[in-house]
């Protein structure tokens, strides 16, 4: 091989590592940004999920209470039936 053609091989040899380590560059550094979002996204999962956690208590606690006043009502409207019940009898 003469020697043009030997530092043309170099040369090209040279340029196809310098290529394949700017690939390797940038699919490491896609791999530190999917990893990264992957990351935020883990966080974001863990909050939404205590958010929810905490939204079913609120809405349990509101159930109870709806249950409550429910009842609270009807023994009210019950005393009220028996009064007006009264007030009728007087009236009569």
């Amino acid at each position: 091989m003469s020697g043009i053609a030997a530092r043309e091989v170099t040369q090209h040899s040279a340029d196809s590592l310098a290529v394949l380590e700017q690939k390797i560059h940038r699919t490491i550094e896609s791999l530190k940004t999917a990893r990264a979002a992957k990351a935020d996204a883990e966080r974001d999962a863990v909050r939404m999920r205590e958010q929810i956690e905490l939204r079913e208590e609120e809405l349990e606690t509101l159930r109870n209470e709806n249950v409550a006043l429910r009842k609270e009502r009807e023994d009210i409207r019950g005393r009220v039936e028996k009064l007006l019940e009264q007030i009728e009898a007087l009236a009569e």
